[in-house]
């Protein structure tokens, strides 16, 4: 059977599929930068530490405003080499939220401590100040440090944990994993607490090509626990003094995050330019109201809040919608790719059952794992594709 002219025209072409995240467009516009780098390492034949980690860690501390970075193998590790380091071990118990990636709690575990949770601030979805005071008041175990995260690039309320902190006696421990040019108060996340964890695993801010992560600290002590601990244990080769871990940044890493750290303002200024749009776009199209934390059938999306005294930099732009799931397929099937960041929290999580957690425990971060929505969100995100999920959203709430 052949088919007509007229038919073909009448077809509507398929478009091009959004994805939620890109890192082929970003590579296309720095590749010769990349490839420099990565020419430089091959040449110098130094592939573990050296001088292009050296470099690196320098740079990252300039960047954050700290006097030490040092790099390591992942987020996970960076998260488990910054509580070693500041001293939790097995008996003690470590706050944080239950609305957060798996390492969060892992690496406390990872310690032989007991990860303690509180609620989320439902606007934020940060942990909440209130929340984790109730869980800190006597006569709550031993807690030796609150790990605030930094979720979705947006600093939790530190000036609160840092009195919290004072307190009850515990170390502030930042989870930076996702938020590498965030600000609190406009001081860089990473420089807040005792020690901060961040993660370059490839989606984030400012990634790798493969894993890693780094500690930040101001604290000597510190910086010289976590070198030790990721080297085996050793200060000196074949001499250990402790039990560490084999957790070392790569020399390519490293010359790839240097070039990466040179446009990393202008990719974050990209991220909050494409958020505010969002944000505007959603209000126009009557999707929101302001002031609203949880969305109804009459306001079916809520834009989470973003607190007066923070940077956000967007490393997921995240919405709570309502019929999330079916709101979710139906932009699959347009070819428009979203995530959910995330779907169960670690309180219910099968891995920390014995913590003795049950539902209900923690209702807003159970309402929060229902609602939200990561729409796609990557500083070479165009606009006419930002305009299509918003009318495809539209679409499909009329």
């Amino acid at each position: 059977m052949q088919t007509s002219t007229t038919q073909l025209e009448a077809t509507p072409a398929r478009q091009t599929p959004i994805p939620a995240f890109s890192l082929t467009r970003q590579y296309e516009a720095i590749e010769h930068e990349i490839q420099a780098a990565i020419n430089s390492v091959l040449s110098s034949q130094y592939f573990i530490g050296g001088p292009e980690l050296q470099k690196f860690e320098a740079e990252a501390a300039q960047f954050l405003g700290v006097s030490a970075v040092v790099g390591c193998a992942s987020g996970t590790d960076a998260l488990w080499l910054a509580l070693e380091a500041v001293g939790v071990g097995p008996g003690d118990s470590v706050l944080t939220t239950p609305f957060s990636f798996f390492a969060s709690a892992s690496s406390i575990a990872r310690c032989g401590a007991k990860p303690v949770f509180a609620d989320i601030d439902p606007e934020t979805l940060n942990l909440s100040p209130g929340s984790a005071q109730s869980v800190l008041k006597p006569p709550a175990s031993r807690v030796k440090a609150i790990m605030p995260v930094h979720l979705y690039g947006q600093c939790a309320d530190m000036s609160a944990f840092d009195e919290l902190g004072a307190e009850f006696g515990a170390t502030v421990v930042e989870d930076a994993a996702q938020a590498f040019g965030a600000k609190w108060r406009g001081k860089m996340a990473g420089s807040l607490g005792r020690v901060a964890a961040f993660s370059f695993y490839p989606t984030k801010n400012l990634g790798g090509y493969g894993d890693g992560g780094c500690v930040s600290t101001n604290d000597p002590d510190v910086a010289a626990r976590v070198r030790n601990f990721r080297n085996h244990g050793s200060k000196q080769r074949y001499c250990h003094e402790e039990f560490g871990w084999n957790s070392r940044l790569d020399a390519l890493q490293a010359a790839i995050l240097r070039v990466k750290l040179r446009h990393l303002d202008e990719w974050n200024g990209r991220r909050r330019t494409l958020a505010a749009k969002y944000a505007s776009s959603f209000a126009a199209a009557g999707l929101t109201k302001p002031g609203s934390v949880t969305p109804d059938g009459n306001s079916p999306i809520a834009i989470l809040g973003v607190n007066s005294e923070a940077f956000h930099i967007f490393h997921q732009y995240v919405v709570r919608a309502y019929r999330r799931d079916e709101l979710r397929a139906f932009l699959s099937e347009a070819g428009i790719g979203t995530e959910i960041y995330y779907p169960l929290p670690l309180h219910l999580q099968e891995a920390f059952a014995d913590l003795g957690y049950g539902k209900g425990d923690f209702p807003e971060a159970e309402r929060a794992a229902a609602e939200v929505l990561a729409l796609p969100m990557f500083p070479e995100l165009r606009e006419e594709e930002q305009q299509r999920v918003v009318a495809k959203i539209a679409e499909f709430y009329s």
